[in-house]
């Protein structure tokens, strides 16, 4: 670890430390004890940061909580793991976190109706409106991530034996919360391209009603999937949902949060998506946001009353199992909320450097891509099975050595020990870096006599 890495860290937790000492005291201030002990932390800060200004000393914290690693991925090394990119925490959701991070602490100024949309301070139901509005649709809730979104919608609308459209690349996750309704699950076929369409949709409609005697209760499509992060045709098939007047769910478990996202122009009734995968949030959360026409299902209140004490919790919501996310979860969505809206306005830019990346990977002679390309986004399927993997056939430590080549020049997120097929994500690196990250690249290359055409 960088010296000046592991000494900022060490600041950090000096500091949580002496707002220790501020929490154990009274509230009329320190005694006698107190004040010595923060005097102490005090000179113990300032040798820290003299060694933080330095670039000298030595580790003296190396764990937290005595066996818990510190984490230093993001602060020292570019990281292209698919799906932690665009969750990566901003300055501010950091700063959330620790003013934030007790359990209840969104809690403070709950007042009657007890319900967390309806919390004014922090902003809480102000930014349930803002995001609303933000994805063009009427209502939104935050969720314990985009699982719980489809949970929630899955609920109201399936029950045994419906049947329901997905994607044939449709995340596990989907398929889980149909099972957990009691549905079924019914594949739309990918075409030569490993697409979606709204022709393929609609037959695939056709054929569950022949099937089935049943029409699909649900269509839940996601725009890019997890898998090549293909751009699949998401207004088309909204389009045939509303022909077939069957709710349409848009999966942007890969879209918001880093792409203008507007559900009424798509089409959808309902929109989901991440936000430690897409929103730079903490884990777990993410967003669903529906129309005016299915808050009445999905956003029910409860109406049941307990036969011995007659109790009642009228004002709850029943897919949301109450109040969803609490704390630093979802102060740390809030906290970066104003940087995300203003990043989805730079896709196309963000984009335009995935697609730059990916040209130097295809300058190495035997790689391909797997995805469609030009990438349409910065979450991407290679195939190195002709270049990079040629050289783990005969090294000692097979296709590890590629990962210890990236290790060595501070890249991270590809997964250990893959040169056959595996994903990577550009979102957030500067062109400095997406400059470094090709370079390297070619590098490990050349540095294996792998041909690189110029």
């Amino acid at each position: 670890m960088s010296i000046r890495v592991q000494k900022t860290f060490e600041a950090l937790f000096a500091l949580e430390e002496i707002r220790g000492l501020f929490r154990s005291s009274l509230p009329t201030g320190f005694n006698a004890g107190d004040d010595a002990a923060f005097h102490e932390k005090i000179t113990e800060l300032k040798s820290i940061i003299a060694d933080l200004e330095a670039g000298t000393g030595t580790p003296k914290v190396t764990k937290i909580a005595g066996n818990i690693d510190i984490r230093t991925r993001e602060e020292e090394s570019l990281n292209i793991q698919p799906i932690q990119a665009a969750g990566r925490l901003t300055t501010e959701a950091r700063k959330a976190i620790i003013a934030y991070g007790d359990g209840y602490s969104t809690c403070d100024a709950c007042r009657k109706p007890f319900r967390l949309d309806k919390i004014s301070k922090p902003g809480i139901a102000d930014f349930h409106e803002d995001l609303a509005k933000w994805l063009n649709m009427d209502y939104a809730r935050v969720v314990p991530g985009a699982r719980r979104g489809f949970q929630a919608v899955t609920s109201t609308l399936v029950k045994k034996n419906d049947p329901v459209i997905v994607s044939a690349l449709a995340h596990y996750t989907e398929f889980l919360s149909i099972e957990n309704a009691g549905g079924i699950v019914k594949e739309v076929p990918l075409n030569e391209k490993n697409l979606v369409t709204a022709e393929s949709t609609a037959q695939k409609i056709e054929d569950v009603k022949e099937e089935t005697k049943k029409m699909p209760v649900l269509i839940m499509i996601d725009h890019f999937d997890y898998q090549f992060a293909n751009e699949h045709e998401i207004a088309e098939i909204g389009k045939v949902a509303k022909q077939y007047d069957i709710p349409f769910l848009y999966n942007g478990a890969y879209t918001v949060g880093v792409q203008p996202v507007d559900g009424k122009r798509i089409g959808a009734d309902f929109v989901v998506g991440s936000g430690h995968k897409s929103m730079a949030s903490v884990a777990p959360s993410g967003v669903l946001a529906m129309t005016e026409e299915w808050a009445p299902k999905a956003l029910r209140t409860t109406a049941m009353v307990g036969d011995i004490t007659k109790r009642k919790f009228g004002i709850k919501e029943v897919e949301m199992l109450g109040c969803t996310l609490m704390g630093g979860t979802l102060l740390s969505m809030m906290a970066s909320f104003p940087a995300v809206k203003e990043r989805t306005k730079h896709w196309d830019e963000e984009v335009k450097k995935s697609n730059f990346f990916i040209e130097r990977l295809l300058a190495i002679t035997g790689s391909k891509v797997l995805s469609e390309y030009p990438r349409k986004h910065t979450l991407t399927k290679v195939d190195t099975t002709g270049s990079f993997d040629t050289v783990a056939k005969t090294h000692k430590r097979k296709g590890f050595y590629f990962s210890d080549e990236l290790s060595k020049s501070g890249i991270v997120g590809e997964f250990a020990g893959a040169t056959r097929t595996w994903k990577l994500n550009t979102f957030g690196l500067s062109w400095d870096q997406i400059n470094y990250l090709a370079n390297t690249f070619t590098d490990i290359a050349e540095k294996y006599g792998l041909p690189v055409s110029k």
